[in-house]
């Protein structure tokens, strides 16, 4: 099948590459021609603008950014919508908040152009690992495309089958679900990235708590000095709270147990907002997703050892670099 990529970043140009090892073709594009080079050179079909990437597609054309949310994504699709036609696909697999999903939605439908969300999890790792996604969109669209959702999906693995699943969607055990109509992936994908602040909040605090178990403060024998890399190991084999999380943050303390690469600032990408917003407006209480997000507010004023183990997370999973500051940051 054919699938036509605009953004070769982190995670587009991984997406392509799984793709063409799993036999489909692809047409590609970014602003970055270094980048479309790349691809070519692996076998994908380059393009020098979007109209020429739109005209390399096989119709129905299935078109998918890969794209930061927000005006870029927007004027992209607004770019390629204006010349694909009745039946072609537009699939945003970016972090796009799930409001403009629908309202997206609803103008390209009335071209009888189709638009599919798609929330993608799998960061800087998913060439090999495989994508998690969750899908919104119609019905038939979605089922039509099924065979590039498979190729990307990391299958089953060697996770045991949960009990009493018979009859249901075989779809979700690969790694990928139709959530719904349009918006619904992208709403299930903030939420998910919302539990992921509350995860990350939870290791970030108790490593911070680990680490300062030896201050001067505490009595001398109520002191102790442990090996955060050994701790993180050792809950990786066996403990209720093992997760990939952990095994990044194991990884990053193993190489630099201070972490000293770190500063400590981390940034929020919008979807724990966006998730906050949505709890607000169902009047469901999020007091761990809030209060992670808020601290990640804080770590821009007041870095702590807990902020740099979520740097070590994001950087481990997604490839996030901290952003230069201006200015010396205060730090303890």
């Amino acid at each position: 099948m054919q699938l036509g990529m605009i953004g070769l970043g982190r995670m587009g140009g991984n997406i392509v590459r799984r793709l063409m090892r799993q036999g489909h073709s692809t047409v590609v594009y970014d602003k970055d021609a270094k980048a479309v080079a790349g691809l070519a050179a692996d076998g994908a079909v380059g393009s020098s603008t979007l109209e020429d990437f739109i005209s390399k597609l096989e119709r129905p054309r299935t078109a998918w950014v890969m794209l930061p949310a927000g005006h870029i994504t927007q004027t992209t699709i607004e770019t390629i919508a204006g010349v694909m036609q009745a039946g072609d696909v537009i699939i945003d697999g970016g972090n796009t908040f799930w409001q403009d999903d629908v309202r997206r939605g609803k103008a390209l439908k009335e071209r009888g152009i189709h638009y599919v969300d798609v929330g993608t999890s799998g960061g800087v790792w998913g060439l090999d690992r495989g994508y998690c996604m969750m899908i919104g969109g119609e019905k038939q669209v979605v089922d039509r495309l099924d065979p590039i959702f498979a190729a990307l999906a990391p299958g089953a693995g060697d996770i045991p089958r949960t009990e009493g699943r018979e009859g249901r969607d075989p779809r979700i055990e690969q790694g990928y679900i139709h959530a719904g109509p349009v918006g619904a992936g992208h709403f299930v994908k903030m939420i998910h990235n919302g539990i992921e602040y509350g995860l990350m909040q939870a290791y970030a605090e108790g490593f911070d708590i680990l680490k300062n178990a030896n201050i001067e403060a505490l009595p001398a024998d109520h002191r102790y000095d442990f090996d955060l890399a050994d701790i993180a190991e050792v809950w990786r084999r066996g403990s209720v709270i093992p997760s990939w999380l952990l095994d990044l943050t194991s990884t990053a303390l193993a190489d630099s147990p201070q972490l000293t690469e770190y500063s400590g600032f981390v940034e929020d990408s919008g979807e724990g907002r966006w998730t906050v917003n949505a709890a607000i407006d169902e009047a469901v209480p999020a007091e761990v997703l809030t209060a992670a997000l808020y601290t990640r507010f804080r770590s821009r004023q007041e870095h702590t050892f807990a902020e740099k183990i979520l740097s070590a997370m994001r950087a481990g999973f997604g490839g996030h670099k901290e952003p230069k500051q201006p200015g010396a940051a205060k730090s303890k």
